[in-house]
């Protein structure tokens, strides 16, 4: 693992500026992501239980991520750090670009009869409780997900174990997509920092928003494995459940970063993992399609 580089509080840039390390840009990039017969249908570790739980995941992003877009761009008028300001353009431009590649993906997963419509009707009715909150609300659950998909984000990149389970046809939409949320991963907490969010808004949507993530990802999941009765499997199941709750499974491991958020100077990057970004940024050049690798403007960094 790589250490944690923990920032000094008494040099850090006042609450409500940007405190992205200067080494990293947030800058979107569409990459053009093709899904066929070339995808295995259980593609992570040939396993039905977790290829059908990250093809859930996926499902959630598009909607997910337009409802980020939403809640940070209610205050694109209130900021005040030029720095800020231009990361927020460029989260809201990699925010895009996510659900584009997602919807290409949850395309494939529909293809393979999946209730993929349906689903993201019920997501539509949550997400549609969630917006009559207070702008601010709606925020705080925004950098409450923001700091889940860091965490797993940074995860992904740091665990060959996790990379190299999915199938090379799949994982490189998933690298590219830590890459990117590693790199964003503090600005909407600026933002609700610069707009007075407190701690009790932090903390308590924090405890509801993984409480819903959990309750959404495992129904979608759930009525997957339904559509696909025919290749369930005890033994997969517990396999699938052990890998991701077990000792040093995928989830159970990101436990202690998910309780960090609860520190009243919490931060996103106290741990500075931004070396995990240069480290597989250059690999993923590789996969972007033709047609977006010249003449784009939006082009890595």
């Amino acid at each position: 693992m790589l250490t944690t580089k923990t920032q000094d509080k008494t040099t850090a840039a006042p609450s409500g500026a940007s405190q992205t390390p200067d080494n990293v840009t947030i800058k979107p990039q569409r990459m053009g992501f093709e899904f066929d017969q070339k995808v295995p249908r259980y593609w992570l570790d040939n396993s039905y239980t977790l290829s059908h739980m990250m093809n859930a995941l996926s499902v959630l992003f598009p909607q997910g991520e337009q409802f980020f877009v939403d809640s940070v761009r209610a205050y694109r008028d209130q900021i005040k750090d030029p720095k800020l300001k231009e990361e927020v353009r460029g989260f809201i431009g990699q925010e895009a670009m996510h659900s584009l590649e997602h919807i290409a993906m949850n395309q494939h997963v529909r293809d393979q009869g999946m209730p993929v419509e349906e689903m993201e009707k019920h997501l539509e009715v949550v997400l549609g409780i969630a917006k009559k909150l207070p702008k601010r609300h709606q925020l705080a659950i925004t950098c409450a997900l923001e700091h889940m998909t860091a965490m797993m984000a940074d995860m992904l990149l740091e665990r060959s174990d996790v990379r190299e389970d999915m199938d090379e046809s799949m994982r490189p939409l998933w690298v590219w997509h830590a890459i990117e949320e590693t790199e964003h991963k503090a600005v909407t907490y600026d933002v609700f920092q610069q707009v007075g969010g407190t701690y009790a808004e932090r903390a308590l949507y924090q405890v509801f928003t993984t409480g819903a993530l959990f309750v959404m990802a495992s129904y979608f999941t759930g009525r997957m494995m339904l559509n696909d009765p025919k290749h369930f499997s005890v033994k997969d199941g517990v396999k699938g459940l052990w890998r991701m709750w077990g000792k040093d499974g995928t989830f159970s491991s990101l436990i202690p970063t998910w309780l960090e958020y609860f520190k009243p100077n919490f931060h996103p990057w106290d741990h500075d993992n931004s070396e995990l970004i240069g480290r597989f940024k250059a690999q993923i050049q590789e996969h972007i399609a033709p047609q977006y690798k010249n003449g784009n403007r939006r082009t890595l960094q």
